[in-house]
């Protein structure tokens, strides 16, 4: 597959993911969801590795880099589908947009890496207006929407920090494998689960059932490659440009398939967070300081007209 239909393949799996997540649990329960959507993701992502025989070693390095990978994995998609039966599912991608601003923040102290040079404070603090905009809206929406807003959030706060403790370990293996590592310790941990907090259901509904295989092939199986796929293909300032798309699509698809009130309160807060991340990522091409701003305005009026 080329890059820009991968590209436009990405967005459209991370556009619907949300939605999938809410119908995903929808008579049968969310702890059945997960269980049921990673349990068929990692056999067809054990499948994938053995068709390309890629390595999936179990040495003591190995361990190490799946436990990093397996235990936030299950922490951050448990969070997210409890969340979501209390919350829309646009407002998911909404709040998973902050993500880069939290992966940064948590690089910085783990792995001492610079988070608050070239305006990209300003755009932190975008970010959590947005977020404060989103929480007061979620306390108008019902009794536990609040709490859902605080399960997404600890959602993408374990989704960043798995990223940078990867990044730590510097693991020498391909993302396939280390994904299915990953999904090797979490998946044992959401049967669990689903087993002792969850009855069996009786019947699937089928739409729940179209969600589960939906979210298991496109947004397990195939997404992870496709987005490991772009890292390769693409600039890092293409590929965040997809968190800027989607929390906007994921809305109107609620609004459009799922019935979602989507108010104007809400659109004020999605498009703070989406500034945040846009100032956040691209602030360092703007002139923030003095002698950026006169360089600025010298090649301005220094232009041929």
């Amino acid at each position: 597959m080329s890059a820009p239909a991968s590209y436009i393949a990405v967005i459209l799996i991370w556009s619907t993911t949300p939605l999938g997540i809410r119908w995903s649990g929808e008579g049968v329960g969310y702890e059945f969801g997960v269980a049921a959507r990673m349990s068929l993701g990692l056999l067809l992502l054990l499948m994938m590795v053995k068709l390309r025989k890629l390595p999936l070693p179990f040495d003591r390095h190995a361990r190490k880099v799946y436990l990093l990978g397996g235990i936030p994995l299950f922490i951050a998609m448990s969070s997210v589908y409890w969340a979501a039966q209390y919350i829309p599912s646009g407002w998911i991608s909404v709040i998973f947009g902050l993500t880069p601003i939290l992966t940064s923040l948590l690089a910085a102290w783990l792995l001492r890496e610079r988070a608050f040079a070239d305006g990209k404070l300003a755009g932190m603090l975008l970010g959590l207006a947005g977020l404060c905009v989103v929480f007061y809206q979620s306390t108008q929406l019902g009794e536990m929407a609040w709490a859902g807003v605080l399960g997404v959030l600890l959602s993408a706060v374990a989704h960043s920090s798995s990223a940078v403790l990867l990044k730590r370990a510097q693991p020498a293996m391909p993302a396939l494998s280390i994904t299915t590592g990953s999904l090797l310790v979490a998946t044992p941990l959401y049967i669990a689960n689903m087993l002792l907090f969850a009855d069996w259901p009786e019947r699937i509904p089928g739409r729940t059932l179209a969600a589960i295989v939906y979210l298991a092939v496109f947004g397990t199986a195939i997404g992870f490659p496709l987005y490991f796929y772009l890292l390769t293909r693409i600039s890092a300032g293409r590929l965040a440009l997809i968190t800027l798309i989607t929390p906007v699509t994921a809305l109107l698809l609620g609004a459009w398939l799922n019935h979602e009130t989507v108010s104007t309160q809400l659109w004020l807060g999605a498009g703070l967070i989406l500034a945040g991340l846009g100032f956040y990522e691209y602030g360092h091409r703007l002139p923030l300081n003095r002698e950026a701003r006169r360089r600025f305005v010298l090649r301005w009026f220094q232009r041929p007209m």
